[in-house]
């Protein structure tokens, strides 16, 4: 059967195609059936039901099989994606083997068919976005190497700080990606469980069998057995979702850096280029930073749809009513933002195109300022901090009132040159003699990120 049509001008751009996949009407509704499949072959297993009618329900547990359309219109009736789901699952069923029709979906609800339907799905989905994690870890800490001793113009408040390097600024983000590594390895065990309660979380139907199928179910699936049932208990979306939004977030200060310095009057770091890349429909000289605008977008975007998850976590007792509902394409647009910002911080980062001389011209556009704090820090030493703090606070004043080089009035300044030698000043206002702990950082998180990967 073919996929119902959809928005889909903007997902080559928004959403990476392998998530679309995972998430696309086929991935849900054999999710489903997967689930489907697997309680016949649990129940056949602990002798609940006969082996016989195994087959005939795996055969039906196709979802090309299936018309999306007539569901979706179904859907609008029963209420969930489950109802009419199993009701086709039956009639295919039954047109071979009308006896193993009798077996489908024995002892469980709707809401077990759809949420581990999901877990199923997210895990596809875990297994994508930590592949690319640790692609772009990889990518964000060969080039911090790369540029660990590349001075650059630090900013606080947007404006010109203290130096930094772009090695520094990259570890930074790399460091980012370790932490969101790691937060998704130890969430695993908690969201990777099965779903099954039957009608309020018991299990009644199933009788003294019930816990043989249930562990029978998960181990079919691959899936923990959690302590009880979670139809109402959300916490585990939510926390996953939780983490995506860190992602995301993440990646859009990554998008945020790299589009500031790709403004026209910084000019430093660029996103590679590429035919048709980043032009403007009426000004040929644009090149915009289209990567870095997914990666701000999504950022923008996630917040709200987690807001959404956590708005719908207090559910009424054993089954919600549209709170439940609420959560049914939230998750799923969560995983498919932060696939797409993930595609393109890959993308940008692995062929950032960076103006180190750029970055010295830039680093100099003060005359000397952003480095009045080492002259200070050393000329504190000899006259005591209080005097060493207003005497450059007065020699900036004039390098600006006077629009000349900080260095040319230190040297014009008694009160400065009595304590330091020519040579000391040049040393001081050399940005590279300036960098502090810069490539410490970068050692730092890219042993963190190696020892991810190990």
């Amino acid at each position: 059967m073919n996929e119902r049509p959809g928005n889909q001008l903007f997902d080559a751009y928004f959403t990476a195609r392998d998530m679309r996949d995972v998430f696309c009407d086929q991935g849900r509704v054999q999710a489903m059936l997967d689930f489907e499949a697997a309680l016949a072959r649990a129940e056949a297993r602990v002798g609940l039901i006969p082996h016989t009618a195994v087959a005939p329900i795996e055969a039906a547990c196709r979802a090309e099989q299936y018309d999306f359309a007539v569901l979706a219109e179904a859907i609008a009736t029963a209420g969930n994606s489950a109802i009419p789901l199993v009701k086709a699952l039956g009639k295919q069923v039954a047109s071979d083997d009308a006896e193993a029709e009798r077996y489908v979906h024995l002892g469980a609800t709707s809401q077990d068919v759809m949420d581990t339907g999901l877990v199923l799905q997210l895990r596809q989905a875990l297994a994508l976005i930590e592949r690319d994690l640790a692609q772009l870890g990889e990518t964000l800490a060969t080039q911090a190497l790369r540029y660990v001793a590349t001075p650059l113009a630090g900013r606080t408040w947007l404006q010109h700080a203290t130096p930094v390097t772009l090695g520094m600024k990259i570890a930074g983000w790399l460091g980012a990606v370790s932490r969101s590594r790691q937060r998704l390895s130890e969430l695993k065990p908690r969201l990777l469980v099965l779903q099954f309660g039957g009608a309020s979380g018991t299990l009644a139907a199933l009788g003294e069998q019930a816990m043989p199928v249930a562990e029978a179910l998960a181990g079919e699936l691959q899936l923990t057995l959690p302590e009880q049932p979670w139809h109402t208990q959300r916490d585990r979306l939510v926390e996953f979702g939780s983490v995506l939004g860190l992602i995301a977030g993440s990646l859009g200060k990554l998008g945020r850096d790299i589009s500031l310095l790709m403004q026209t009057e910084a000019g430093e770091v660029f996103e590679p280029s590429a035919p048709g890349k980043g032009g403007s429909s009426t000004m040929p000289h644009k090149r915009n930073p289209v990567g870095a605008a997914v990666l701000i977008g999504a950022a923008t975007r996630v917040p709200g749809l987690l807001s959404t998850l956590f708005s719908a976590m207090p559910q009424e007792h054993e089954r919600s009513l549209g709170l439940w509902h609420a959560e049914w394409e939230t998750l799923p647009e969560i995983c498919c933002l932060v696939s797409g910002s993930l595609k393109q911080a890959l993308l940008v980062t692995d062929g950032l195109e960076v103006d180190a001389d750029r970055m010295a011209r830039n680093l100099d556009l003060t005359q000397g300022l952003v480095l009045a704090e080492a002259v200070s820090i050393v000329l504190a030493q000899r006259v005591g901090r209080d005097t060493a703090h207003h005497l450059l606070e007065r020699c900036c004043k004039r390098a600006v009132a006077e629009q000349r080089h900080l260095r040319a009035v230190l040297g014009d300044e008694p009160q400065v040159t009595s304590e330091l030698t020519p040579a000391e000043l040049d040393h001081l206002l050399n940005p590279a003699h300036y960098l502090g702990q810069a490539h410490v950082w970068v050692e730092r998180a890219v042993a963190e990120h190696s020892a991810l990967t190990a």
